[in-house]
């Protein structure tokens, strides 16, 4: 009896690590003996135990990616503190896999570097300006590289663009002259208007 009860519970652990259900949205990456046999997909699916190895798993949903802050240089010589979020999606499990050691440390890298070489073309006024243009053509490079690790780039959004304190006070100083300015040009307006019909008024007296 008490040997009955071992080999049931073997053959229940034997069962369990054979039977493997795969949630949706996702892949797993199968190994035979250490080399690649197979992806497994959302079903229900047999990993033979002690053979078979589940060696990686993959989300296959749209993924954010926080890009570190970094210091970039504009084309005119000035530093901008950036950081932005990219976000991207798994299309092949098995590039994923071995197309790299460590692909999100590899795609943020890379697109550090593409985003330093982007500003690094822009005047400083031009990158507050062309947004959309530095997060699509950040997309663009890192779309081309990223095939080679089964990873599609959806898209990249500039969180924050922050100048030097001396330059963003500069440009807070201008917008206040500007307002003030144009407060000034609109109140001479309306007294320009108000002594033009006055003087209509006089006229027809």
């Amino acid at each position: 009896m008490y040997f009955a009860l071992i080999l049931l519970v073997i053959a229940i652990v034997i069962v369990a690590n054979t039977v493997t259900i795969v949630p949706q949205q996702h892949a797993w990456i199968l190994e035979l003996l250490g080399r690649y046999h197979g992806m497994l997909t959302p079903r229900l699916n047999i990993v033979l135990p002690f053979i078979d190895r589940i060696a990686y798993k993959h989300v296959l949903k749209e993924i954010p990616l926080e890009v570190p802050s970094q210091v970039c240089i504009t084309h005119d010589n000035t530093q901008l503190q950036v950081d932005g979020v990219l976000y991207f999606q798994v299309t092949d499990a098995m590039k994923a896999s071995y197309g790299s050691s460590n692909f999100v440390f590899a795609i943020t890298q890379l697109s550090q570097t593409t985003l330093r070489s982007v500003i690094g073309k822009l005047e400083l006024d031009k990158t507050f300006e062309e947004r959309d243009l530095i997060n699509q053509s950040i997309v663009n490079a890192l779309d081309e590289a990223a095939s080679n690790w089964g990873m599609k780039m959806l898209r990249y959004e500039i969180k924050d663009l922050t100048p030097p304190k001396e330059i963003l006070h500069a440009i807070q100083a201008a917008n206040y002259r500007r307002a003030r300015k144009a407060r000034v040009d609109r109140r001479g307006g309306r007294s320009q208007a108000g002594t033009d019909q006055s003087g209509i008024w006089h006229a027809y007296a």
